[in-house]
């Protein structure tokens, strides 16, 4: 198969290839997730009268998708690859949102990517990074990631250690613009920063805090004492907010969160949260909900 081929078998990043790191350059298809994403539009997701109602979503951690390769461990809140509920396929313009284990020197060999907006929040371990524009990294508990796929790009992702798992978030959010140029980017942010307050880690404005996609998009990240409550203000007009629980347990708008729930909430302009156990981490994301 040449590269082209490839690349559009690839269609929206849906080729996942098995490697070890001592074999980057050779691909195995090892596992069954080279299906590409479905197109969708604004009418996808059909909520029922009670979230309509509730202008709201409840997605339990322990009704996620789930795929068990053997060297990844893959919990999807929304439909990839093999898992497919037509209830789950987006939220705005949030598409994927991935919570996966990555074994001991193992990792995703070289494969293609286009029109995504990729963000990769690594949550424990080193995850080592190359693509076809010559990015060479290693992202660490910390740092944010992301990569503009536009025209298309090619990478890899491996855990670094042989004696220590990788645990990471990949977050997939469609862009507001087609076939832009690809562009890498990745910052370490003192988390410091985010005790008992949020932190903004992501936006679609170049010069702001935290890296940018394109997208009216505003990701921020928590860590939170038992008791602490805040409220967040939606940035833009419009957008909803979708809350992802890293660890601990929250009350959100009067929904009682626990470890690896996610909630999105819509047609508000301020949101409360407040945390109901000590050490309580939140991935807080304020999306646009319309398909460009």
């Amino acid at each position: 198969m040449n590269r082209q081929n490839f690349i559009k078998k690839g269609l929206l990043g849906s080729g996942i290839f098995a490697a070890s790191a001592a074999s980057a350059g050779v691909l195995r298809n090892e596992i069954d997730e080279i299906q590409p994403l479905e197109t969708l539009d604004a009418d996808t997701v059909h909520y029922n009268s009670d979230q309509l109602e509730n202008h709201s979503v409840l997605h339990k951690a322990t009704s996620r998708g789930y795929a068990d390769h053997g060297w990844l461990q893959s919990n999807h809140t929304f439909s990839f690859a093999n898992y497919h509920n037509p209830e789950r396929m987006h939220f705005g313009v949030l598409r994927v949102l991935n919570d996966d284990i990555v074994a001991e020197g193992r990792g995703f060999g070289l494969h293609p990517h286009d029109n995504m907006e990729i963000i990769s929040i690594p949550l424990e371990g080193d995850l080592e990074h190359e693509d076809s524009m010559g990015n060479q990294a290693i992202i660490r508990k910390g740092d944010i990631q992301v990569m503009s796929a536009g025209t298309g790009i090619m990478h890899s992702e491996y855990n670094k250690n042989t004696d220590q798992i990788v645990k990471f978030l990949q977050i997939w959010v469609y862009p507001n613009q087609r076939n832009v140029a690809p562009r890498y980017d990745q910052i370490t942010l003192d988390r410091s920063q985010r005790h008992n307050k949020f932190q903004q880690i992501l936006s679609p404005d170049p010069a702001d805090e935290g890296v940018w996609i394109h997208q009216d998009a505003w990701f921020h990240m928590g860590n939170f004492d038992k008791g602490i409550e805040t409220n967040y203000k939606v940035k833009q007009a419009g957008n909803g907010v979708y809350i992802f629980v890293i660890s601990g347990s929250a009350n959100v708008a009067g929904q009682e969160l626990g470890t690896r729930d996610g909630f999105g909430i819509w047609d508000v302009s301020e949101i409360k949260l407040t945390a109901t156990s000590a050490d309580t981490e939140i991935l807080l994301m304020d999306l646009n909900m319309i398909l460009n």
